[in-house]
């Protein structure tokens, strides 16, 4: 057995999967060469041409001009496709080509897609065919046969732009093809007949594997980076049909969910407030194809990811993912188990991954390679008998323990694109080429030979190899180039590296002599080394471009002993081309320091360069040796040529016209390249196309399509020495193709063999010089130390952060000394910096000591100046920047400070910016377009407070809408009176007067209910006779209506309510005023009773003004007020002002009048009462003096006076007492006023608290009809999306109708071809006896025998020979065919005349082979026809059983839809309806609240109306019914005696018939004649007792006996059951025996006993039938009888 078994992806490949199949040893055909094809072969040294093919070339529309180049080989790998085409030959494409290699004889054959790159790819190593698409649009896809390489079909489907996989079945011929977009489209084909067996699209679904069931070719694994699909290819005799089958994956976790079906929910649970539980898509609004695969976030788990998978032998597929896990997936029932569980935890791998990190680095330390890098990634593994083989980066490995035990490598490709490539001195025997890995490889030209290979690790970006020497220069991204020496190809190695810039190198050059080597690097950089090894690749300078270069080419003259270097510069102020051409002469070699500066830079001087303008744009340019330059044009497919020369310019002299446009047919971006000899002119473009043209004529000589767009073109292309090969590698797809010159001219090969060898006799001395010295050279060592990745970017790091750190108080201080780094660190040009810089320091040794000392001084005499600043005071102290005497530094950092501060600055005001526009938002949003500001009214004592409602203004819109309402309420009201009217009328003939008016007077008094109505906005300015009834809101356009009138109450019961705060507020307003106007007099009261006590004084809060918040006070900024300039100048002014003013008062205080006016009178001419207090009697002036000493008239004054202070005093205590009053008054009135506010506010917030349970009634309302309008939507919903679903599943339904229908039409035309197949075959056998009539009877019975002979089975032989691990299922016509043809090769056996009985003519014989093998031909198609017939059928049971499902679906869609409308007219009818209550109102004596799902809401009107009517029906039928009951007492008297009187009629009529009539029989002759009747009749009677008595005893007996018979019958039944039993038993094993022999008696004639069987069991039918008639008529029988028992019981017994 064969497995193959994907290996999870390592390193670089995360995603691709590389399949590896591989097969037992098969037969082997020899190889043929097939006309058309083109394909190639190579072969290494030990191989031989005994499989040899010629090249055939590819035949173009220019059969005169192209296929001159044949392709002679070619190598790459691109990680694509990998497959066994038998198990010697492994084959994978690249690029355009498909490449087959020997595993044993390490041969390459090649074949070319000849239409461009090849797509998808595949081989069957079993039918040795393969198959590949091409890329072009409406690809095709192509079928070849191994070795043979001769295509057989080409199969065409519908695919526009691309296929991405094909995958070949084990057995039989079949291929599945999977296109990209916009098909996305599966197929199936029968790839021999051409024939497109099925299809199905699978939009936007990128498919990243796809494969077969090698047991099973009717099953497809199909699998994508999220998901799994399991296609089953169902067959109706011609017909194919693709069955999707998903596969539901574990989580990420690894654990399987069961799948929840979210469009058809289990169960319908209903709420009679929340309504159905409908699915999450109709909640969603989802209709259509929506609805049915939505999924709510919360319900969606990320699956794993399946990476690569295989099928086992028992139809299991095997499949791995990036989580870590493997899983194992049945096709037949599609259930997913877990094998194998995630890897280790992270932290574990990280602690592996820091250990392999540490054993690299010492293995870096010990010089050699790490093991890691000679480690590669394996992504793909085969099992085989012998061992195993394994896949890796570009590498085959196969292991067979039984062999070596060791891992030999298969194929050694390159691990990435091949970046250039290039042909090693002498240029006919070996080439080069590095890949953009930094992986150079050794070439043998010849055949392809891969000689050797030297890893650089290291991206390359160049690559170039010296024709004066066996060296290969290797330019790289990081600047360096490495210098190879290959002479001795086996083992190439690194001599010598060059570090020359930070640049990336893009170019190497080397002009034909092998002087110079010119390396081309960004920004213009252009460097000129030595090229020879015994100058040690010397950089002999640089030169740097002002503009892009574009181009380089090297033009040897060895006449003048110069080399011309032509670059092609883009100026980006034009569009047009510009050549600098400059001359290196060997004497740069010689004297390199006479023509290049201290810095490398060669001098202009030194190098003559020139400078020419183009006409045109130009991507590549080169140059021949007679001013003629060839330039490849951008802007359009042509090739310029220009000749430079004065007569060729334009007026301004500088731009040259070019003197011939040759068409390039080409698209792109291409290049030109000059073969050595000047001959030839090669053209390579984007399109991957190859022109090779005559320099002289420009006449295409070959035209080779060796690469294609698809893959990005050609990268590169290269002339061999003598010209006769050419190597081109392309862009992208990692081919490295040689061409070889099949038709050329003979002149032509003479010249460029002249050109060769003349080279040749000058290189060859240098040469061998050269090369002894490469030899000699040691191999360079890699220094782990100094990493070619952090060399440019840490060297120019790190100088500059240390120049800056320099301390001037060094005393031997070295400018040098910031460059210590090792030479080996630097590039060329900081070496050449490094050297400018020591000798200036050497030059100015002496001034750098004198600026030494004098800095010493300057740096004490500064630390003095800062040691006294510290002892100053703080304000007179200087910053520490200003004894910075770096004048350019501080000016530095000031310029710094101040672009900080501006950037502050600006980040200030655009953060200010973005906060003003935020606040015109809000401020827009929430304060103007509010009609009604948001404020709020606080008590004046209390912590009460109540806020209106903010209102915006309502639009017009919205007014448009409820005046519609409006206006449709009364037009509806309007008509309701009519209707209402109408009734009353129709009323009033039925009810009395009164009663009506009670009825209207009820009606009026419950629609004036509170309670009906719900709410009591009535009470609070909303007006609710516009309100729909809520009885009455059964449609959504009436819900609509009411939602909007009741936004409209809402919204003027606030209104209302804030039109009460405004006066409040107001109210507020106006006692505040009052209270400031007394607090005017209480503090001048407190003034004069010179009393400290604070005044109480409201104000009004933020809240209460909200204009507030707009504007921000002085007083709320704590930060410094920055100010403008306009702002400065008129605070300035301001100040100015009130100096002014201040001046002016100043003034006034000098005027002496008023200053003496406020000395005596306070400023007032008459004293107020106010100031009474103030007053005070000035004592006498002897007051002073002893009381003693007074004389009579200072007494009296004295008496006087205290007579006058004794009645201030008074008037003081009288004018205090008044104030005091005053005081309290004014108190108490302040009190009283605003505690009759608070109150006021306090009855508002009540207000308000019963208005928020009005409009919370009315939100009620709204949010109980948005419900209700919502339900409905979501049931619209769901109806929409059961009947958009009932739509697809009846057309599917009628497909599958369709279907049925059409199969049982064919397996009715089919079971008569099979019919006549068995007729046929039955007509031989019976024909056999007369075809050989004339046989001898002896003969004739051993040749009957020998006609009934068949031959063993073939299949076994078959499967044994081929080694086929898997079984053969047969099925399709070519299984049929296979297997007749295998067994009319057995029969060959049969057929030799060895088998002929003795005395048998010869040619009998061979009538009777050729009879037999029709009797095999036609046994074979009798059971083809039988298989055939059996498919056909179990299809169409399939599609009844679909069918039945289909329907199934349909009846439960159709009971849910029913379900809908009914939950719908429960909406409409069920309203929800909203009362209010009393408290205390309904009482209930439990807990438990009834269950009132059943009951009915009413009105009380209704229910009064209709007792009161039938208690007056019940009244009147009262009556009714008494009155009736009396007179139908009379009626049933009168009836009875009617009715008596009738029937003595009818009794006296008898009586007068029965004697009209009355025969004399035996009784009644017996009765007359004999005298004691009665005894006679009673001894008669005894009589007949007696005799049913006895027949009685007899019936009884009989029905024990027939008790007894049952009982045995039970009994003998139950046995019977018992070996019925036993029998069943029987009868499964002998079923099992016989499904085991009937396939060993398959191939044996079994007529004779299917016949015998047949007539036994008809015979047993028959048997049971007439069993079944002889039942039935005993049924009948005893039916009779019993019968006829019952008739005589009645009649014996008539009372029983």
């Amino acid at each position: 057995m064969a497995y193959r078994v994907p290996v999870e992806t390592r390193g670089k490949w995360p995603t691709s999967q590389l399949s590896l199949k591989l097969q037992e040893p098969c037969l082997t055909h020899p190889e043929k060469t097939t006309p058309g094809a083109v394909l190639c072969e190579t072969k290494n040294k030990r191989s031989d041409r005994r499989r040899g093919t010629a090249l055939s070339l590819s035949k173009g529309p220019n059969a005169a001009g192209t296929g001159a180049a044949s392709v002679r080989w070619v190598q790459g790998f691109t990680n694509t496709n990998f497959s066994f085409i038998n198990n010697q030959t492994v084959c994978y494409p690249c690029g355009n080509y498909i490449l087959f290699l020997d595993i044993e004889t390490k041969k390459t054959t090649v074949l070319q897609c000849q239409t461009g790159q090849v797509g998808a790819f595949a081989a069957n190593g079993n039918s040795q065919v393969l198959a590949f698409s091409d890329r072009k649009l409406n690809p095709i896809i192509y079928i070849y046969t191994f070795p043979e390489l001769s295509q057989l079909t080409e199969l065409k489907g519908n695919a526009q732009l691309d296929y991405t996989l094909l995958a070949f079945s084990f057995t039989g011929p079949y291929l599945a093809s999977y296109s990209s977009i916009p098909e996305f489209a599966l197929s199936v084909w029968n790839w021999q007949e051409n024939i497109l067996l099925c299809s199905e699209s699978q939009p936007g679904v990128t498919v990243t594997s796809l494969s077969f069931n090698p047991m099973n070719w009717q099953q497809l694994c199909f699998v994508n980076e999220s998901s799994v699909t399991i296609w089953h290819i169902e067959r109706n005799n011609d017909e194919h049909h693709l069955k999707r089958h998903p596969v539901k994956l574990p989580d990420g976790q690894g654990s399987a969910s069961p799948h929840t079906d979210l469009f058809f929910p289990v169960s319908h649970s209903e709420d009679p407030y929340h309504g159905p539980d409908l699915p999450v898509s109709a909640i969603a609004g989802l209709v259509g194809d929506e609805a049915e695969t939505f999924m709510p976030r919360n319900y969606i788990k990320p699956s794993v990811h399946p990476t690569a998978h295989c099928w086992s032998a028992t139809s299991e597929i095997y499949m791995s993912c990036k989580e870590g896990y493997v899983l194992a997936i049945d096709a037949e029932t599609h259930g997913v188990s877990v094998l194998q569980q995630k890897p280790p935890p992270e932290y574990i791998r990280k602690i592996s991954d820091v250990v392999s990190y540490v054993r690299r680095e010492v293995q870096k330390k010990k010089g050699g390679i790490p093991k890691d890098l000679q480690k590669p990634d394996l992504f793909a593994m085969a099992f085989c008998k012998e061992g195993l083989y394994a896949a890796g980066s570009g590498t085959v490995y196969t292991y067979k323990p039984a062999h070596s035990g060791e891992a030999v490598k298969l194929l050694d490709a390159s691990r990435s694109c091949f970046l250039a490539a290039d042909f090693l001195t002498p240029g006919n025997k070996y080439c080069v080429s590095v890949t953009i890995s930094g992986e150079v490889q050794v070439w043998l030209l010849e055949d392809g030979t891969c000689f050797s290979k030297l890893n650089l690790d290291t991206e390359a970006s160049a690559m170039a190899c010296c024709p004066s020497s066996n060296s290969v220069a290797v330019g790289t991204k990081t600047g360096q180039i490495y210098f190879l020496d290959v002479t001795e190809v086996e083992a190439p190695r690194v001599v010598h590296r060059i570090f020359l810039s930070k640049f990336p190198v893009l170019s190497l050059h080397y002009d034909q002599s092998g002087q110079f080597l010119i390396a081309r690097a960004t920004e213009g950089h252009i460097f000129i080394l030595d090229a020879r090894p015994s100058k040690l690749f010397q950089v002999l300078g640089y030169v740097v471009m002002a503009d892009e270069v574009l181009d380089l080419s090297v033009v040897s003259d060895f006449k003048n002993d110069l080399v011309e270097v032509v670059i092609l510069l883009n100026v980006a102020e034009v569009q047009r081309a510009r050549l600098e051409i400059f001359c290196l002469s060997s004497a740069l070699t010689t004297d390199n320091d006479k023509y290049v500066n201290e810095q490398g830079m060669l001098n202009a001087n030194a190098i003559k360069k020139e400078q020419y303008d183009l006409d045109y744009p130009l991507s590549s340019a080169v140059r021949l040796k007679d001013n003629i330059v060839y330039g490849y044009c951008t802007c359009a497919p042509f090739i310029c040529k220009y000749h430079l020369s004065e007569e060729n310019m334009l007026e301004d002299p500088s731009v040259f016209l070019s003197g011939k446009r040759t068409p390039s047919n080409q698209f792109g971006s291409g290049f030109l390249c000059l073969s050595p000899n000047s001959r030839w002119l090669a053209s390579a473009a984007k399109d991957g196309v190859l022109f090779i043209y005559h320099t002289f004529t420009m006449d295409i000589l070959a035209r080779k399509h060796c690469h294609s767009y698809q893959g990005g073109g050609i990268r590169s292309m290269v002339f061999s020495l003598d010209g006769k090969f050419i190597l081109v590698t392309g862009e992208n797809d990692g081919a490295l193709v040689c061409l070889k010159w099949k038709k050329i001219k003979k002149i032509e090969v003479k010249e460029a063999a002249f050109h060769w060898q003349s080279l040749l006799a000058i290189l060859n001395n240098s040469t061998s010089k050269e090369n002894v010295v490469l030899k000699s050279m040691a191999e360079w060592q890699f220094d782990p130390e100094s990493t070619s990745e952090s060399l440019p970017e840490e060297t120019f790091k790190e100088a500059p952060l240390k120049s800056s750190n320099v301390e001037v108080t060094e005393e031997d201080g070295n400018v040098t000394s910031l460059y210590s780094a090792s030479t080996n660190d630097m590039t060329w040009i900081g070496q050449k910096i490094k050297k400018v810089i020591r000798e200036e320091t050497q030059r100015f040794a002496n001034q750098k000591k004198e600026l030494q000392m004098g800095i010493k001084k300057l740096r004490k005499t500064i630390q003095k100046m800062m040691h006294e600043n510290e002892q100053v005071p703080d304000i007179e102290k200087l910053d520490q920047q200003e004894f910075n005497l770096d004048i350019e530094e501080q000016v530095r950092v000031q310029a710094e400070a101040e672009q900080e501060v501006a950037r502050v600055r600006k980040e200030i005001e655009m953060e200010n910016l973005a906060n003003c526009y935020l606040q015109d938002v809000i401020k827009h949003e929430c304060w103007d377009a509010m009609c009604v500001k948001g404020r709020a009214v606080k008590c004046f004592h209390m912590a009460c407070e109540v806020k209106n409602y903010p209102l915006k203004e309502r639009s017009e819109k919205e007014l448009a809408t409820l005046e519609k309402v409006l206006r449709l309420k009364k037009i509806e009201t309007a008509d309701l009176k009519v209707q209402k009217k109408n009734l009353e009328i129709e009323s009033e003939t039925v009810l009395p007067k009164e009663e009506g008016e009670k009825t209207e007077d009820v009606m009026v008094d419950g629609s004036a209910s509170y309670c009906l109505i719900g709410s009591l906005s009535s009470q609070y300015g909303g007006d609710t006779s516009t309100l729909y009834h809520q009885w009455d809101l059964h449609t959504r356009e009436q819900k609509v209506n009411q939602i909007v009138l009741l936004k409209d109450i809402i919204y003027k019961v606030k209104t209302a309510f804030n039109k009460e705060f405004d006066v409040v507020a107001r109210q507020k307003e106006q006692e505040i005023a009052r209270v400031k106007e007394r607090n005017l007099r209480i503090r001048e009261i407190l003034a004069q009773l010179d009393l400290q006590v604070e005044v109480w004084e409201p104000a009004l809060t933020d809240d209460e003004i909200p204009e507030r918040a707009l504007t921000v006070q002085d007083s709320e900024i704590k930060v410094e007020k920055y100010l403008s300039q306009q702002e400065r100048e008129k605070a300035e002014m301001l100040a100015k002002l009130e100096m002014e003013r201040r001046h002016a008062a100043m003034v006034l205080k000098d005027n002496e009048r008023l200053r003496a006016l406020n000395d005596m009178m306070g400023g007032v001419l008459e004293v107020k009462k106010e100031d009474i207090l103030k007053m005070d009697i000035p004592p006498p002036p002897f007051i002073s003096e002893p009381e003693h000493v007074w004389n009579d008239e200072e007494k009296k004054i004295f008496r006087e006076h205290e007579k006058k202070v004794k009645e201030l005093n008074e008037e003081k205590e009288k004018y205090r007492r008044a104030l005091e009053n005053e005081l309290k008054k004014l108190e108490t009135s302040i009190q009283e006023t605003t505690q009759n506010f608070d109150e006021t506010v306090c009855k508002l917030s009540e207000r308000k608290v019963k208005l928020e349970m009005v409009i919370y009634q009315e939100e009620l309302k709204i949010v109980n009809l948005v419900y209700a309008l919502l339900l409905n939507e979501e049931l619209d919903t769901r109806e929409a999306g059961l009947r958009n679903f009932l739509m697809k599943k009846e057309k599917e339904k009628v497909k599958t109708a369709r279907t049925i229908q059409t199969t049982k039409n064919k397996i009715e035309a089919y079971i008569d071809t099979c019919e006549n197949a068995i007729a046929e075959e039955k007509n031989l056998e019976c024909g056999f006896t007369k075809q050989f009539a004339a046989v001898p009877a002896n003969l004739l019975d051993e040749l009957f025998q020998l006609y009934k002979h068949r031959p063993k089975t073939p299949m076994t032989k078959m499967l044994l020979d081929a080694a086929n691990p898997y079984g053969e299922r047969s099925g399709s016509a070519e299984d049929y065919k296979d297997a007749l043809t295998l067994l009319m090769k057995a029969m060959d056996e049969l057929d030799s005349p060895e088998h002929m009985p003795n005395g048998l003519d010869p040619s009998v014989w061979e009538r009777f082979c050729l009879a037999r093998r029709n009797k095999m031909e036609s046994e074979e198609l009798v059971k083809w026809n039988a298989l055939t017939l059996a498919e056909m059928q179990a299809f169409l049971q399939r599609r009844m059983d679909d069918n039945e499902k289909i329907k199934s679906e349909i009846e439960d869609i159709f009971q849910e839809l029913t379900w809908l409308q009914e939950e719908k007219m429960k909406l409409q009818l069920n309203l929800t309806v909203q009362f209010l209550l009393k408290q205390g109102q309904v009482e209930l004596e439990s807990t438990e609240i009834p269950d009132y799902t059943d009951a009915i809401l009413i009105n009380k009107s209704i229910i009064e109306e209709l007792n009161c009517s039938i208690m007056a029906q019940g009244e009147k039928k009262i009556a009714s019914m008494v009155e009736c009951k009396e007179f139908s007492k009379g009626i049933f008297q009168l009836e009875w005696e009617h009715k008596k009187m009738r029937m003595q009629i009818e009794d006296l009529e008898q009586k007068a018939r029965d004697i009209v009539t009355l025969p004399i029989s035996k009784d009644r002759q017996l009765f007359l004649t004999v005298l004691n009747y009665d005894s006679h009749i009673a001894h008669h009677i005894s009589a007949m007792e007696q005799t049913l008595g006895i027949m009685d005893k007899l019936h009884k007996k009989n029905v024990k006996n027939r008790q007894k018979r049952i009982k045995e019958l039970e009994k003998c039944i139950s046995l019977k059951e018992q070996e019925n039993y036993e029998l069943s038993l029987e009868l499964k094993e002998m079923l099992v025996s016989v499904s085991e022999r009937r396939h060993i008696f398959e191939a044996a004639d079994t007529q004779h006993v299917s016949k015998k069987i047949a007539k036994q069991r008809y015979r047993e039918i028959l048997k049971q039938k007439h069993l079944r008639g002889l039942v039935k008529e005993q049924e009948e029988h005893f039916e009779i009888l019993q019968a006829e028992v019952e008739r005589l019981r009645s009649r014996t017994f008539p009372v029983l």
